[in-house]
Order: C-alpha cells, then structure tokens, then sequence
C-alpha cells in the first residue's frame, strides 16, 4: 500500500513537472529549421515578424510573409535584412508618437 502511494506520488510529480506551461504562445522549439539570404523585392513582402530569442530558441527569428501567402524564415545575420528589420523598429517607434501628437 505504501508502495503504491510512493509511486503514484512519484509519477504525479514527474508529470507536474515535466508539463509545459498552459499558453497557445508557447513552443518549445524554433520556428526556422531553413534561413534564406536571398534579397526578397518589396512588392512582395507583405508582412514581418520578429520573434526574439527566448527559452524555446536561442536567436531571433525573422519570418516574412509573402504576398503569395508564403511564410519564409529570413537570415538576421544578411545586411539587407538587418537593414529591414532597423526600417520595421523604426516605423513601429514613430506610429505612436504621431498617433499621440
């Protein structure tokens, strides 16, 4: 009997701890398994999103997506995306102070 309450005290335990937490955000892994470097043109960007590095990675990950619907995983180590990523802060930096005056 006591045995059994051991282990089953045991097991809960392991289970409690090993579950992630509850959140439809989390994920336990990265996003981009492939980083592409190509210059993608403008006209076919249709949205950026930075996810910065965290416990479920360890870099920043930059998806772009694509006037197609495509989602593709861009390079943050590449100049030009560098160069979009500081244009995308930036913008987002002045959309409240305009919004405020």
């Amino acid at each position: 009997m006591k045995l059994c309450l051991v282990v089953m005290l045991g097991t809960l335990f392991v289970l409690i701890n090993g579950m992630p937490p509850i959140n439809r955000e989390y994920n336990s892994h990265c996003r981009c398994l492939q980083v592409e470097s190509r210059i993608i043109p403008p006209d076919s960007l249709r949205s950026i999103k930075l996810v910065p590095e965290g416990p479920q990675c360890p870099h920043t990950e930059v998806i772009a997506g694509l006037s197609t619907g495509e989602k593709v995983c861009l390079n943050p180590q590449s100049s030009w995306v560098k160069k979009l990523v500081k244009f995308v802060l930036e913008k987002q930096m002045q959309g409240p102070a305009k919004a405020q005056a």
